[in-house]
């Protein structure tokens, strides 16, 4: 997992921005720090999502390791979905918390009322 490199990228994206948004005011400096927060709360809660949920998978393999006659078959299979749990719950996160991602996801969909979409139809 690289997501320092993540980080890394996006304060630099932020810092970029940031300073054309708002060449020699305190609002640039404001939205950089609003930025940085934003990232920083992210990779957390993504970190602390993969610590929760794979830690049983890792307990199970530990346990097969030093005990392997325990019948662990139903351990193996609850921790297994956990691991899968994490990885679909990952682009949610990303997509919930992470306002630059949030922005281009609901800049990709395109959003119209049903009546614009009669008239449309009908024309």
């Amino acid at each position: 997992m690289l997501y320092w490199r993540i980080l890394v990228a996006v304060r630099r994206q932020a810092r970029v921005v940031a300073g054309h948004s708002a060449v020699g005011s305190n609002a640039g400096q404001a939205q950089l720090n609003h930025i940085q927060t934003d990232v920083i709360k992210t990779m957390v809660l993504v970190c602390a999502f993969y610590a929760i949920l794979w830690f049983p998978m890792n307990t199970v393999f530990l346990l097969w390791e030093f005990a392997p006659d325990l019948p662990l078959d139903t351990a193996y299979y609850i921790s297994m979905f956990l691991a899968f749990l994490y990885i679909c719950i990952n682009p949610f996160i990303y997509a919930t918390k992470f306002h630059p991602v949030k922005r281009v996801l609901i800049g990709m969909i395109t959003c119209q009322k049903p009546t614009e979409q009669a008239s449309e139809n009908v024309a």
